[in-house]
Formats: structure tokens, C-alpha cells, sequence
């Protein structure tokens, strides 16, 4: 338990710095901290007038008894609400049979309702009335009053406030929505929740203490406080347009290494289960075979859920399984810049478009798990879809909610669903398209029996033959073939090209920076080299720049240019031929990042 709550801890405090957490920090400045700044006793010496009527220049002295709890009722509110409603929220409104964004919209509401009583008090006497005892408790009358609204506005922003993904928050979500929900749980909720609001009081409590210090604050309290309402309304708009998201994804991820740290840990991994990884729900997946060339049963299919945002369907609605029963369903989890995906992709929409208007429909939904960081921004999936030619329903699974209901971990995987919402098939990896396309027909014919079948698909099986060079990672946490000077860490360091480069190996040269992600090229001179086994080369980078890519093979040396630039994405070195041993030298510019380096 003690794990468990560190881990939640630490995965809450990274959340609480994170970009996420920007939207709050206005509302919580001047409604959590600037409107409870405390006030001068109006019998202070230097509030009363000196010889001659002229005001005292002595600094007037706060009253002690008159300190505000107000930023310490928002983040209260803010860790209640935000706990109660992430593990038993969905299951409520499910067992009411309400939509499961009305929590959302109720929030928005009451933001709305708060800024207004903010700028019109007697309103505001109306609001706060049910939380009057809590704003009292422990304080006078007069910092009761300044209280007002402020434990309601924290249980308001605890509604709305969406932190970024990670591991912590998937396994919290994941309890939630399944119902598994124990004494590890709750304390692995709270401990995030109060790790995430602790740099937000910090924010409070600096509010508080700058109305403190400067007189202008003190001179305009009434405008302090219509300010802070007309702030806490704009966020219930800007929440209601989805403008936070839309700012968020223009500002770089700066939390991302240490989220990544996180993931990497074993220790974190084991603590996380909380036994939410198998359940009732997804057990019964131990019934399949990966590949098996025939149909079993696998048991229901979990649903899809905890999706940040839905592509390809209208108006961006949410599709649920539920509302697909009677059609065949493919369940693909993939992510953009990986080039197992990439191969496989050309076979799933050719199944979609095959398909989708036989019998009584086949649905493809592409859940799109992140690999890296970078791949958690919509717009980068939008144009990753876009180039791969997906048309197809995609689930944006940035918090791993889907992906850990099925139990999956590879990319891409493909989970076969039948009429009746139960998985008959699983594929992990690449390959056996063809036998997978007969399972699918066999499903079309189950439902609908007799029912016309179009010609099978002819998409070339691009699965690389075995022997060839595995998938080599820049991260510091899951590289395992560096093979240069000096050892392979995290940070900037000056690294030497090895000499005799090992089959299945790479070293740098040059000055590198690297962290969880991957590995970015400082000075100029930074190099690559990777002996490979392959018929194909391809790397994914990010930055701006041109790389010269050096291939040597079969006593032929080729070079090519590769101009860098945009979101990351897989660019090609070498493509085509036959399988070959060869060495690849990439002469890196300044600034471009280099992750993975994928073969096939």
C-alpha cells in the first residue's frame, strides 16, 4: 500500500506541472488565492488617519484571525469531486442510464453559476448555502464570508479537470470503469489526486500572498473579485468549446520524460495491476490462440472506453460495441509512426472498404494507443491517418484505458469480434492477413447467412522474413543493442562511433542528448551507424534538418538526402530489393531526434 501511494504521488505531481494543468491555474490564482487575501483590522494604526489627516506610511497589519481557508476549500473540492467521480462516476451514470458527459456539462454549469455569484454576492449567498458549515469550520465570521463558493468551486474544477495521461491515471480509470474498486484503489485515487492539486494550492497560496503584499488588491477587493468571476466563466466557455485541448496541443510535452520514467518502472507496473489488468470482464481472452486459423471463443469483448477523442465518425460521436451488435467488428490497435502498423494497415482498409456494406455492415475501429509522446497529439494522429489513407472509425486511446481492458501489448494487434459482441480471433503482430480475411468472411456469412460476398482482397503481405534486424529504440529505457563509447544514458554526453560495428548493432558519434524518448543530435558532426540484416531501412525522426543517410552493401555505397521536418514520422532509407547484410551511417544536423530505426 505504501508503494502505491508513493507511486500515485509521484505520478500526480508530474501530472500537477504538467501542460494539463494550465487551464485551472487562472481560476485558481484569482478565485482560489487573490479573493482569500487577508484584509488590515479596520482599527490597524495604519488605516487611521495621522497628524494633519494624512494617512500612516507604516505597513498595515494583517490580522491574523482574519486569514481566508479559501485556498485550501478549492483544492479540497477540486480532490474530492475529482476522485469520487473518476472511480464511481461512469458506473453511476450508467446504472442511471445517463449520458456520460452530463458530469462534464454539469461542472460547466456550475462554474458558470460561481462566476456569477462571484461578481453578484447576494447570488452568491444562494450557491454556497449548502456548503455554508464547511466554509465556517475553523474560521471567523468574517474569512466564513470570504469563504464562500470556495469549496463549491473546487468541487466544480474536480469535474472538469482532465489530467494528462499516464500510468497512475490508466490504472485508476481502468478500476473505475470495471467497478473493481478496493481499499489500493481509493488510496492510489486520492494520492494522485492530492499529488496533481498540490502545485495547484501552491499557486493559490502565491495568489494570496501577492493580494497581500500589494495595496492594489487591497484597494479594489470588489474588482478583484468580479475579475475572478468574469476569469471562472470564460474557463466554463472555454471548456464547453474544447479550447484548452486545442492549446494544448500546440505546447510541447515537457513532463514527458519524467512520465516516461514512470512507465519504464517494473516496480510501478507490479503496483499498478491492482489486479485490474485481468478481470471478469477480459479473462476469458485467455481462450485464444494467437493466429489460430480457425474461429474460437474468446468471451465478450470489452468495451471500448476512456477515449480522448474519436476520428472518422460523424460529428466526432462516440461508437460503443453495444451499438454495433448485429455487425462484424475488427478491433485494430495501432499507432501511426509505427512501421509494423504502417504494414499492416494497407490489409485493414482494404477489409473496411471490402466489406463495410455487406450483409449487415463490418466496422473497423482503429484504437490508437501511443507508443511515444509525440504521438499523443491529435493532430499528429490526423495527419498520420491522413497518410496512411485511414478512413476508418479511430479511437484516440491516450490513456491506455482500451488498450489495458483487452490486456494487449503489441502494436498493431487485432482483436475479431462477431455479431453477437463476442471475440472470436487474435492476431499480435503482422501477418497472417489471408487467414484473418476468411475469419472475417466466415463472421459475414454467420450473421447473415446466404448473404453475397464480394471477391477476397489482393494486398501484398509486406511481413518482413525472419532473420532480419530487430526494431532498434534511441530510448534510453528500452534500448538493448548499443554497441559504442561510452555506455549508452540519459543525458548529453560526447560519444564515439565504434570502429568494427557488430551485426544487429548501432553506436553514435558526436554529441547526443538522450532521454526516454529517444536521442537529439547537438553538435554537428553527430553520426549514426547500424549494421543491419534487411530489405528495407527505416527511421523515425523529428526536428528540422537534412539527414545524409550512407548505405553500404554488397560492396555498393549509396547516399541519399532526408529532409526532416513537420511532426515525427517514419522517413525510408533504404526500400525494395532483396534481404541483405549492409551498414547504414546517418549524418545527424543539430537539433533533429532520432527514434526508432525499424527493418522489414
Amino acid at each position: 500500500m505504501g508503494t502505491l501511494i508513493v507511486i500515485g504521488l509521484l505520478g500526480g505531481l508530474i501530472t500537477g506541472i504538467s501542460p494539463c494543468i494550465l487551464p485551472m491555474l487562472p481560476a485558481v490564482f484569482f478565485a482560489g488565492g487573490v479573493q482569500g487575501a487577508r484584509t488590515p483590522r479596520p482599527q490597524d494604526p495604519a488605516a487611521r488617519p495621522g497628524a494633519g489627516g494624512a494617512v500612516a506610511a507604516r505597513p498595515a497589519t494583517l490580522a491574523p484571525e482574519r486569514r481566508s481557508w479559501r485556498p485550501y476549500l478549492v483544492i479540497a473540492g477540486l480532490v474530492l469531486s475529482f476522485s469520487v467521480f473518476t472511480l464511481l462516476g461512469s458506473l453511476l451514470l450508467s446504472a442511471l442510464g445517463l449520458p456520460q458527459d452530463l458530469l462534464r456539462w454539469a461542472g460547466i454549469v456550475l462554474l458558470v453559476l460561481l462566476g456569477v455569484a462571484m461578481i453578484v454576492p447576494r447570488f452568491e449567498e444562494i450557491v454556497e448555502r449548502p456548503f455554508q458549515r464547511i466554509a465556517a469550520f475553523g474560521a471567523e465570521r468574517g474569512a466564513a464570508r470570504q469563504d464562500r463558493g470556495a469549496f463549491a468551486l473546487g468541487l466544480g474544477l474536480g469535474v472538469l479537470y482532465v489530467p494528462c495521461a499516464g500510468p497512475v491515471l490508466a490504472a485508476v480509470t481502468v478500476a473505475g470503469a470495471t467497478g473493481n474498486i478496493g481499499g489500493e484503489t481509493v488510496a492510489l485515487t486520492l494520492s494522485f489526486a492530492v499529488g496533481a492539486a498540490f502545485p495547484l494550492l501552491l499557486f493559490a497560496l502565491a495568489g494570496r500572498r501577492i493580494a497581500e503584499r500589494v495595496r492594489a488588491f487591497q484597494r479594489h477587493t470588489k474588482a478583484v473579485r468580479t475579475t475572478g468571476g468574469v476569469i471562472v466563466i470564460l474557463l466554463a466557455v472555454a471548456l464547453a468549446l474544447d479550447v484548452p485541448a486545442a492549446i494544448q496541443r500546440t505546447l510541447p510535452d515537457y513532463t514527458a520524460t519524467l512520465q516516461e520514467r514512470i512507465d519504464s518502472s517494473d516496480t510501478a507496473r507490479q503496483a499498478l495491476d491492482l489486479g485490474g489488468l485481468v478481470t471478469d470482464e477480459n479473462r476469458e481472452l485467455d481462450n485464444c490462440t494467437n493466429g489460430a486459423p480457425v474461429l474460437e471463443d474468446c468471451g465478450a469483448a470489452p468495451e471500448i472506453r476512456g477515449i480522448d477523442r474519436w476520428l472518422n465518425t460523424p460529428g466526432g460521436e462516440a461508437l460503443s460495441l453495444g451499438d454495433l451488435r448485429g455487425q462484424v467488428v475488427l478491433v485494430d490497435f495501432w499507432t501511426y509512426s509505427c512501421i509494423n502498423c504502417q504494414r499492416a494497415i494497407p490489409h485493414v482498409r482494404a477489409w473496411y472498404d471490402r466489406y463495410r456494406d455487406v450483409g449487415d455492415g463490418f466496422e473497423v475501429i482503429g484504437v490508437h494507443t501511443p507508443e511515444f509522446a509525440f504521438e499523443r497529439e491529435t493532430r499528429n494522429v490526423i495527419d498520420g491517418a491522413r497518410d496512411l489513407g485511414v478512413t476508418y472509425p479511430i479511437a484516440q486511446d491516450n490513456a491506455y484505458a482500451t488498450w489495458t481492458a483487452y490486456r494487449n501489448r503489441y502494436w498493431p494487434a487485432q482483436y475479431l469480434i462477431d455479431a453477437d459482441g463476442t471475440v472470436r480471433h487474435i492476431r499480435l503482430g503482422e501477418g497472417g492477413y489471408e487467414e484473418t480475411e476468411k475469419l472475417v468472411r466466415l463472421l459475414l456469412r454467420d450473421a447473415n447467412p446466404g448473404v453475397d460476398l464480394p471477391a477476397a482482397t489482393s494486398v501484398q503481405d509486406a511481413t518482413p522474413a525472419d532473420g532480419i534486424t530487430p526494431e532498434t529504440y534511441f530510448s534510453v529505457k528500452r534500448v538493448h543493442n548499443y554497441a559504442g563509447e561510452p555506455g549508452y544514458a540519459a543525458g548529453r554526453a560526447d560519444y564515439v562511433l565504434a570502429d568494427r560495428q557488430p551485426p544487429d548493432t548501432f553506436s553514435l558519434g558526436g554529441t547526443w542528448e538522450v532521454d526516454f524518448q529517444g536521442a537529439r543530435a547537438v553538435s554537428d558532426d553527430a553520426r549514426v551507424r547500424l549494421a543491419y540484416r534487411s530489405s528495407g531501412v527505416f527511421v523515425v525522426l523529428g526536428g528540422k534538418g537534412t539527414v545524409e543517410a550512407t548505405v553500404t552493401a554488397g560492396g555498393r555505397e549509396q547516399t541519399r538526402a532526408v529532409d526532416v521536418s513537420g511532426n515525427p514520422r517514419l522517413y525510408p532509407v533504404v526500400e525494395g530489393g532483396e534481404l541483405s547484410e549492409g551498414v547504414v551511417e546517418l549524418d545527424v544536423p543539430a537539433g533533429v531526434q532520432v527514434f526508432t530505426m525499424t527493418f522489414g
